[in-house]
């Protein structure tokens, strides 16, 4: 049963001949990924809710990260420490996409660093000068944690804690942005 609802799924979404760019199948060597990575991820309440996220959110991210082992490595780790931190996996791509579009060598002009943009000082503040924040996993984790910390802080007021997130408290420039990217490119139906 499992199998023919993924297969429909994979049909609905690659199957159509009149969509620009899609092919008639799936590529076999997305197939084996999605498969892979499923089975390593551990965040998902079943497998065929990891195999529906990661095979749609790999679809959406292609155009910012083309290749596909690299997407769906991080669409793993995003769902994994999202889940951890208790967020939304997909607002955090969200947030991702405003923040560094996808870069994780992403450096901002006051010093930010990674996809999350996450500021250096945390390291020393938690005494871990070795941590990288290039790194997706340290990077995601570091992020996840605070944009939640934020949004306990605000008491789930989403736009304040967000702008807590980018250190522009009283101002809705950026969280405009970023729920605007959630809205419009990743949000998913719970």
């Amino acid at each position: 049963m499992l199998q023919r609802l993924i297969c429909a799924l994979l049909g609905i979404m690659f199957c159509s001949a009149g969509l620009a760019g899609m092919r008639q199948s799936p590529e076999p060597e997305l197939r084996t990924l999605l498969q892979q990575t499923v089975t390593k991820a551990d965040s998902f309440q079943d497998r065929f809710d990891a195999e529906v996220w990661l095979l749609d959110m790999s679809t959406r991210m292609r155009r910012y990260i083309p290749n596909a082992e690299e997407r769906l490595s991080l669409l793993r780790l995003v769902h994994r420490e999202a889940s951890k931190a208790g967020l939304r996996p997909d607002l955090v791509i969200a947030l991702i996409h405003a923040e560094s579009h996808f870069d994780r060598f992403a450096i901002s002009s006051v010093g930010a660093q990674g996809m999350m943009q996450v500021m250096p000082f945390w390291k020393a503040e938690l005494g871990r000068p070795q941590d990288n924040l290039t790194d997706n996993a340290t990077n995601l984790r570091y992020g996840c944690t605070i944009l939640s910390f934020y949004l306990r802080k605000e008491n789930g007021d989403l736009n304040r804690a967000l702008a807590r997130y980018n250190g522009s408290l009283g101002k809705h420039t950026y969280s405009a942005k970023v729920v605007g990217f959630w809205h419009d490119l990743w949000y998913v139906n719970p």
